[in-house]
């Protein structure tokens, strides 16, 4: 089944979460935290400007945590601003600070830190190793890999450096252009950030748009970046960033924001608004999706946070039906998807979803264990290589036990599909959920939702 890897059983991390149906509907207001794309973007490049950065609207998950953390082993002082971490202040080192660190950089389960990390360690004049978890030990490496080596940077690692740990020694690295064969943020980011090292101008290309923030970002430090009208994007090196003179402030994630909307999509007579969510073309493919399927979604007080556009998004209750998802979506809503088929699963109709084996390589199979998961507690869900094919029904048995695989989109996708469910869902290796939305629970409640820990 072409990328698809043995990420399925990844991950058991403990956590049981037992959800639905829902008593009622869903009603009130949510702060959903900060973007969490973002706030790895702003702990890198803060790091590595001259000058003090406040950050604020951080997300304090643990995948953000780890990134924090593998700057101060390399030297960078940042302070925790207030109890929640959600605000921080990070006096940075220059793009040429970085001290060597003393043991191995642990990425935890982040897979964007990593592959982001790959790209600034190409720069350094020292040798260093990244690792991860079990999961993310088991995750594709040699997109990011084989660029930064092109561009002069000596790594090693399992399967000849597609696999963690790695081993990276930087130096002086030279421009490439260079032509991304799958539609990756993560890649181009990686790519960037060896750019601001690379003597020359970097250029590169993608097969689709995919999510922009590095190049929204780097401006803010005072690295301009180019973007042409064919999609050509160029990085000339300044070789120095600068602590913009202004905090910098995070938009709330619309990927956590994607939890409770599909939630209130489906459970009757609800309406919850969504405060100050990102969206951005290239996360809001989510949005785009479900208004297809005839999700009532309003955006409310639209502005700008810094470089970002950001809406309130009220959500009520309405009969959804299935669509073909457009292929140009797919990257603006990968890491939606997961709950979206547990949209999919409860409207009328037959969903088809192609052009998303990208899928199959994140903290788990999500085709896999989504599929899994959802035919256990009564879908009927057809696995494709690419994507999946579901018929509509009007709701779940439930009743039945599931595994997240220690993914944390999972966990939170099946307690969405629960909420319609006719008896309850229990959702083991749930923990995950600590690494991008650790109060999503407390917030589900809040609106109505019908989810608990086991043993809370």
């Amino acid at each position: 089944m072409g990328n698809r890897y043995d990420g399925k059983n990844a991950m058991n991390v403990g956590g049981t979460l037992i959800a639905g149906p829902a008593s009622g509907p869903l009603k009130g207001d949510i702060v959903v935290p900060g973007d969490k794309s973002m706030s790895h973007r702003s702990v890198m490049l803060a790091s590595l400007a001259d000058g003090v950065t406040e950050v604020h609207g951080f997300l304090p998950g643990e995948d953000n945590i780890s990134t924090a953390q593998m700057f101060i082993d390399m030297g960078v002082n940042i302070e925790w601003l207030n109890d929640k971490k959600t605000s921080l202040r990070i006096h940075g080192v220059g793009l040429h600070g970085l001290k060597a660190p003393i043991g191995v950089l642990d990425a935890g389960n982040a897979g964007t830190c990593v592959r982001l990390m790959t790209g600034v360690l190409a720069g350094q004049d020292f040798a260093s190793t990244i690792s991860g978890d079990a999961s993310l030990c088991k995750r594709p490496m040699q997109r990011v890999v084989a660029p930064v080596r092109r561009m002069g940077a000596k790594v090693e690692g399992g399967d000849g450096g597609n696999l963690l740990p790695l081993t990276i020694r930087g130096g002086k690295l030279k421009a490439i252009h260079h032509v991304s064969e799958v539609a990756s943020a993560q890649v181009k980011s990686c790519v960037l950030l060896a750019g601001l090292y690379a003597d020359g101008v970097t250029t590169l290309n993608e097969p689709k748009p995919t999510r922009d923030h590095t190049e929204r970002m780097l401006p803010l430090f005072g690295q301009p970046v180019d973007v042409a009208d064919d999609g050509t994007i160029s990085l000339s090196p300044c070789d120095q960033l600068t602590a913009p003179k202004d905090a910098v402030h995070i938009p709330a994630d619309p990927s956590s924001a994607c939890f409770f909307a599909v939630a209130a999509s489906l459970v009757e007579g609800s309406d919850i608004t969504l405060k100050s969510i990102g969206i951005n073309a290239r996360r809001d493919g989510w949005r785009r999706v479900m208004h297809g399927m005839g999700a009532n979604v309003t955006l409310l007080n639209e502005s700008m946070v810094g470089k970002e556009p950001v809406a309130d998004v009220r959500v009520r209750s309405g009969g959804l039906h299935a669509l073909l998802v457009d292929p140009n979506d797919v990257p603006d809503a990968i890491d939606e998807f997961p709950v979206i088929f547990a949209a999919a699963s409860l409207a009328d109709g037959e969903f088809v979803l192609r052009d998303a084996e990208e899928l199959r390589v994140k903290e788990s199979d999500r085709i896999a264990v989504m599929a899994d998961a959802l035919r256990a507690a009564g879908a009927d869900i057809a696995e494709k290589p690419d994507g999946a094919v579901i018929q509509g029904l009007a709701s779940l048995a439930g009743g039945t036990d599931v595994d997240a695989h220690g993914d944390h989109r999972i966990a939170m996708a099946m307690v969405v599909a629960a909420q319609r469910a006719k008896s309850e869902i229990r959702i083991h290796n749930a923990a995950a959920i600590a690494t991008s939305f650790p109060n999503f629970v407390s917030l589900a409640q809040r609106i109505g939702m019908n989810v608990r820990w086991e043993n809370a």
